[in-house]
């Protein structure tokens, strides 16, 4: 497992590729300049004269980074969903995460300016403008706040995809995941070295508690419940000291992006084809509070409820769900 994580680590590197964009200006109306994206790009593009006509863009979760799009390798094969010859593929770090401009990468701080999953989409659209000359996609993939980015894309540019495919994902930040995001925004804010902008052992100590919070929503809880509580004890330890890998200001900013995410007022504006994949097992986005009802609200949309024990992570077993999404994916085979 060591030498495969070197060679995915390698791989990646050699995928990574970046691109500066002028400027970026905020819903609030502040501008950066320099504003850097951190993205990759694979799969066959096609052409209609000087215009893409398959690309596919992938949207990962919080913070999280282009690396995510490997969740859907499995299915790139031949005769695959999501098939690389048939598909151009577009992986971004989204607007807050540190491979782009975000907190950390700018060195701006809590002087970033506060932006909202609006601010991610449209950050996203004008990279996908200048740097490939694409104003229309294929189709949205994105998985958790992935997904508020595909639906707040199709609300706001009802044109710009033809398909958008939410998963492990919602309509709203809501009762339990909205007192989990205050929570963490509580003990981040708490840390008076947060407004100081100090980096010391007790702002460490933050992000890992910070984190921790979030321990509780990952693999399902039939999961957590049969592990034996000794490895259940170093998982969590261990899941709290790679935290500090992570930047405060950037956790801090991305959270209260998602704690504000609400579109459901405006799920009738969309238009693109959608595909919603749930987890019966997901502690953060259960099927029957936001998969199904979702799918209620977006006319003409489809929705498969998996049963993994990985729970919200079951975007690591998307094979499971090939018939579907091969089903799905036909309509847009070119």
């Amino acid at each position: 497992m060591v030498g495969f994580k070197i060679c995915e680590d390698e791989y990646f590197e050699q995928k990574r590729e970046t691109y500066v964009m002028d400027s970026f200006k905020f819903t609030n109306g502040e501008v950066l300049k320099d504003v850097t994206v951190e993205f990759m790009a694979f799969g066959n593009p096609k052409y209609d004269g000087n215009t893409i006509t398959n690309a596919i863009v992938y949207c990962h979760g919080s913070l999280g980074n282009f690396t995510s799009v490997k969740k859907i390798f499995p299915l790139n094969y031949e005769n695959d969903p999501f098939d690389e010859n048939k598909y151009f593929f577009i992986s971004i770090s989204a607007l807050g995460s540190p491979g782009s401009c975000s907190p950390s990468s700018t060195n701006l701080k809590n002087k970033f300016p506060n932006y909202t999953i609006e601010d991610v989409v449209n950050f996203q659209k004008q990279f996908l403008s200048e740097k490939f000359n694409v104003e229309h996609v294929l189709g949205i993939i994105g998985n958790s706040m992935g997904g508020f980015v595909a639906l707040t894309s199709a609300i706001l540019y009802p044109d710009f995809a033809d398909f958008i495919m939410p998963g492990v994902s919602s309509y709203k930040v809501a009762g339990h995941d909205y007192i989990l995001s205050k929570f963490v925004d509580e003990i981040i804010t708490s840390d008076e070295n947060y407004e100081k902008g100090i980096s010391n052992d007790s702002i460490k100590r933050t992000i890992r508690l910070a984190s921790l919070a979030e321990y509780n929503f990952g693999v399902s809880k039939e999961a957590l419940r049969a592990t034996p509580k000794e490895e259940l004890s170093r998982n969590f330890e261990e899941f709290g000291d790679e935290s500090l890998l992570l930047d405060v200001y950037d956790i801090k900013y991305c959270n209260e992006a998602c704690m504000n995410y609400d579109v459901e007022n405006d799920l009738n504006k969309i238009k693109a084809k959608t595909f919603i994949i749930s987890c019966a097992q997901d502690p953060h986005f259960p099927p029957e509070l936001d998969g199904i009802p979702m799918s209620e609200m977006i006319e003409d949309s489809k929705i498969v409820i998996m049963d993994s024990q990985l729970g919200h992570l079951c975007f690591n077993e998307l094979e499971n769900i090939t018939d579907e999404l091969n089903d799905f994916m036909k309509e847009f085979d070119e």
